[in-house]
């Protein structure tokens, strides 16, 4: 990337803000029903944009601020519903096992961050790997609890573990 680059893209990213701030807030408290989460993502939309790496030609500026938030969206979603299937086991355990509010946090983005590198996958594919990684069971054990023979188990593996390795080293 150029030196002029950044300056580019952070100049496109002023200008969209400063036209098109208050129109994207808008847009996502009609879909959230909610301003404050709405400031919340519309500001994550921007930092999105500032993250990349190089700039961009728009021709239809609302319609590429409406693709890119309707991904912060969706990854809103998904963080919310992984929070509530956390949060339901979280309550079916006893509470001496309770983590604190701390661990939670770091629990939660933990979790967030294994969808994100499993996300593509089939669901089995997760399944498997998930039995494997969280619950320890071997891959006869997993075979038996999806159904599936051992070598399907094997190839299962190998692909989400593939998958993850290279979603890390992208990061």
């Amino acid at each position: 990337m150029s030196v002029a680059e950044p300056a580019l893209l952070e100049l496109q990213v002023h200008s969209l803000y400063s036209h098109h701030h208050g129109w994207l807030q808008g847009w996502l408290r009609k879909k959230l029903g909610c301003s404050h989460r709405a400031a919340d993502l519309a500001h994550d939309t921007f930092l999105r944009l500032l993250a990349r790496d190089e700039p961009v030609a728009i021709a239809e500026p609302r319609a590429f601020l409406t693709t890119v938030a309707q991904r912060v969206l969706a990854n809103h979603w998904r963080r919310e519903q992984i929070e509530r299937a956390y949060l339901d086991a979280l309550a079916q355990a006893p509470a001496a096992l309770s983590p604190s509010p701390e661990e939670r946090a770091m629990l939660l983005e933990t979790l967030v961050e294994i969808d994100c590198l499993l996300a593509g996958l089939p669901p089995q594919v997760k399944r498997a790997f998930l039995y494997a990684q969280l619950d320890g069971l071997s891959q006869a054990e997993i075979a038996a609890e999806l159904g599936i023979s051992v070598s399907t188990v094997k190839r299962h593996l190998v692909r989400a573990g593939t998958q993850c390795y290279f979603a890390l080293a992208q990061d």
